[in-house]
C-alpha cells in the first residue's frame, strides 16, 4: 500500500518520536514537534509508539490512498475531509482505495498529525524515520514532502471508531503561559532585563518552525562587560556552549527564540531560560500571533509537571486500549 502526495500542504514531513542520543555530535532529535498528538494518532490506528506519520504545519496536505486504510488525524483543529465529506479528528476511521484525504482552514493550534495503520515505511536513519531537513536525511529523501511523492506504508491492524476522550486532547489557546527554568546564562541579564523577560507578554512572530519559535514585544538589558576571546560583539554572545532543547536565546536582547526539535546543538548565544519538557508540545502548537508569558518554576515543579505529563500519557493508553475478548 502507498500514499500519493497530491498536494503537500505547508511544511509537511515524515516524523516519528525522534532520534535521541546524537545531540552531542550535532544531530538534533527531530521527531514530532507535538509528541503527544503524534502518539495519540499512532495509538488510534494500532501502531507502535515510534511508527512514522505525517506532520503538517498550518495547512494540511491532500493525500490519495492506493488501497483501503485505517487513518487518524490529531493535533491542531482543522476540518478533515475524505473526498469532500467531513471526517472526524481524534478518532480512527477507514478510507477506501482511491479516496483523497484533505483539510479545511486551520482553526486552532498549528500542526496536525496523520497516522496510517502500519506506519509510513521509509528507511530508518540512526534509528529513526524522522526527517531532519537541515541535514538532508531521514524521512522521505531527507526533505519536506512534494506533490508526486509516493510514501510506502507498512502492514498494520487497528480498528475504526476509537476516540480520544475530550479531556485527553490538548487545550489549544492563543494566550499561553509557558513554564521555564531560569538559566543557564540569566546572569548575563541585568535585574531589569530578567524582570522584562518574565513580565512581558511576547507575541509569536511568523518565524516559527521546527528549528525555533521567535517572539517580539519587548527588549532585554544585558550586563555590560568586555567580551571574552571567542565571543562575538552581540551583547548576548558567549563563548560557544551546548543548547538544551527548549532553551531561550535573545540575540540583541530583542526577540526571544525558543529552540525546538530541529535546532542546532550549540552556539554562541546566551540561554537565559529553558522551557520545561512538559510544555514543549504546547510551544509546537503555537501559531503566529499567540501571546505568551514565561513563568519561572523550580526544578521540583518541573519534575512534577513531567510526572503529570507521563500520567496523562498512561491515561491515553488506557483509553485507547481495545477491550480484550472474554
Amino acid at each position: 500500500m502507498a500514499i500519493e502526495i497530491v498536494n503537500p500542504g505547508l511544511a509537511s514531513s515524515v516524523q516519528d518520536r525522534g532520534r535521541p542520543g546524537y545531540y552531542a555530535v550535532g544531530i538534533p532529535p527531530s521527531g514530532a514537534v507535538d509528541l503527544y498528538s503524534a502518539l495519540a494518532a499512532n495509538l488510534l490506528v494500532g501502531n507502535e509508539d515510534g511508527a512514522a506519520l505525517i506532520e503538517a504545519a498550518y495547512m494540511g496536505p491532500e493525500l490519495r490512498f492506493t488501497e483501503p486504510a485505517l487513518v487518524a488525524v490529531t493535533g491542531a483543529r482543522m476540518p478533515v475531509l475524505v473526498d469532500g465529506r467531513p471526517a472526524p479528528q481524534w478518532e480512527s476511521f477507514r478510507v477506501a482505495a482511491g479516496d483523497v484525504l484533505s483539510f479545511g482552514y486551520l482553526e486552532q493550534g498549528a500542526r496536525i498529525y496523520i497516522a496510517v495503520a502500519g506506519g509510513v515505511d521509509v528507511p530508518p536513519v540512526l534509528g529513526s524515520r524522522s526527517t531532519y531537513a537541515l541535514g538532508a536525511f531521514g524521512g522521505f529523501e531527507g526533505r519536506a514532502l512534494r506533490a508526486g511523492d509516493v510514501l510506502p506504508v507498512g502492514t498494520g491492524g487497528g480498528r475504526p471508531g476509537l476516540v480520544v476522550p475530550e479531556h485527553l486532547r490538548p487545550v489549544l489557546s492563543r494566550e499561553l503561559d509557558l513554564r521555564v527554568m531560569i538559566g543557564l546564562y540569566d546572569h548575563r541579564l541585568t535585574p531589569d532585563g530578567l524582570t522584562s523577560l518574565l513580565d512581558t507578554t511576547w507575541t509569536l512572530t511568523p518565524v516559527a518552525d521546527r528549528i525555533g519559535f521567535r517572539y517580539s514585544g519587548g527588549t532585554l538589558e544585558w550586563e555590560e562587560r568586555v567580551q571574552p576571546f571567542g565571543a562575538g560583539s552581540d551583547p548576548s554572545n558567549i563563548v560557544d556552549a551546548g543548547y538544551p532543547l527548549g532553551s531561550i536565546q535573545v540575540p540583541g536582547g530583542v526577540e526571544p527564540i525558543i529552540l525546538h526539535r530541529d535546532a542546532v546543538s550549540g552556539g554562541g548565544y546566551a540561554m537565559v531560560a529553558t522551557v520545561i519538557s512538559a510544555d514543549l508540545d504546547t510551544v509546537g502548537q503555537s501559531a503566529p500571533g499567540t501571546r505568551t508569558r514565561f513563568r519561572p518554576v523550580s526544578m521540583e515543579q518541573a519534575l512534577e509537571a513531567r510526572a503529570a505529563a507521563a500520567a496523562r500519557v498512561r491515561h491515553l493508553r488506557t483509553a485507547l486500549t481495545p477491550p480484550q475478548p472474554s
